[in-house]
């Protein structure tokens, strides 16, 4: 089944809260190789201005990963995930992201082509807190191969 271009433009509902982890936090901070302080310390963090450790700039994909599962999972979307490549991420904070967070995530399917056997996946994940204050927009690029490619 080939991608469903018609999904371009969709929008979905907004998720459930994701809960941010300190313990989260710290694995991700460690395992992206993020050793400042503010990432692992409350204290250090709190020192800085912040209510709680800290996440990584790059944290906000964990988020926006689980929201687009919403449009991967879908089978009418027509996209086999052993097929997909990610070709491109960009990252727009609009404040940290903090333990504690409660984050709710919109997911845009912002455009679907097609070339050459190959279908460019454009989503954009708009995060915001439990108040609805904008917190960052996650764009992300799927380049999916289609069963020539």
């Amino acid at each position: 089944m080939a991608v469903n271009t018609a999904f371009a433009g969709r929008s979905y509902a907004p998720t459930a809260p994701y809960q941010v982890g300190r313990e989260h936090v710290r694995a991700f901070a460690t395992a992206v190789l993020a050793d400042h302080p503010a990432h692992h310390d409350v204290d250090a963090a709190r020192a800085l201005g912040h209510p709680d450790v800290v996440a990584p700039p790059t944290y906000a994909v964990v988020v926006a990963q689980a929201a687009e599962a919403q449009l991967v999972q879908d089978p009418e979307a027509g996209i086999d995930f052993s097929r997909v490549v990610h070709a491109d991420e960009r990252f727009v904070h609009h404040r940290p992201i903090h333990a504690g967070d409660e984050l709710v995530t919109t997911l845009h399917v912002d455009s679907i082509t097609e070339r050459a056997g190959l279908a460019m996946v454009t989503t954009r994940c708009e995060i915001a807190d439990a108040d609805g204050a904008a917190v960052a927009t996650v764009v992300s690029t799927l380049a999916v191969r289609g069963e020539g490619a």
